[in-house]
């Protein structure tokens, strides 16, 4: 698959905030003692499974992600609050095949002269209302994180963890290249992707921007023993 037109727009948080919203049995990650919560719109193209072609209608959409940081022995990685995608066969089979909190929403990502205007109202049936509306792009050059960065410590990522019904946490492996980020500007008219789950954000946040990153996503596998590192 790819990423396209990414906004990464992250707030930091005490720990206490959300640790009562991550599993026991994983740890959640902090950079100099915060937490941070993400709110991420972009749009997918090129979805397919291995050695299949992309499926007209299905392989490209938006999509909208809230998320923090974890580890679980050792390894770091991403833990969806909820992800919101304006296609409903995507939604179902991350639902059922990776037990993440995937929603159905109305979307539009559209291009404009100075990067992208993007509209997200989530229609999930049963679900909690959410909701972004927010004009975003670059405003300089594009570069990579330095090693040991809060940029790197946030996007260099390669793994995510979801649970199940039962409360068993799983992860899968993500590969892609490093992020090719650039700083960004943000116009947000509406945004209650954090108040959906009971965080309020009073603080503006850290932007970054991608154009296009490639990815590649594999199966879940059980994370088998609770984390003992030495993250909070």
């Amino acid at each position: 698959m790819q990423w396209h037109d990414l906004l990464f727009a992250h707030w930091p948080l005490r720990p206490d905030v959300l640790r009562p919203l991550i599993p026991p049995s994983l740890a959640l990650d902090t950079f100099e003692g915060d937490a941070w919560l993400g709110v991420v719109p972009f749009r997918m193209a090129g979805v397919r499974q291995r050695l299949s072609p992309p499926l007209p209608h299905l392989s490209a959409f938006p999509e909208l992600n809230v998320r923090t940081y974890v580890v679980a022995g050792g390894k770091p990685g991403v833990w969806f609050f909820s992800l919101d995608a304006a296609n409903p066969l995507a939604v179902h089979a991350a639902r059922f095949a990776f037990h993440l909190p995937y929603f159905n929403a109305s979307m539009r990502c559209d291009p404009t002269a100075g990067g992208v205007r993007y509209a997200s109202v989530r229609t999930h049936r049963g679900a909690p209302p959410a909701e972004l509306r927010a004009d975003y792009g670059p405003i300089g050059p594009v570069r990579h994180a330095a090693r040991g960065s809060l940029e790197a410590w946030l996007t260099d990522r390669y793994c995510l963890y979801s649970a199940n019904r039962a409360g068993r946490v799983w992860r899968a492996e993500v590969d892609h290249a490093r992020w090719p980020l650039q700083p960004a500007w943000a116009d947000v008219r509406r945004n209650t992707m954090a108040s959906q789950i009971g965080i309020g954000l009073a603080t503006p946040p850290l932007l970054h921007f991608s154009r296009r990153l490639d990815v590649i996503a594999w199966g879940i596998e059980p994370v088998r023993a609770p984390d003992t590192s030495r993250y909070a």
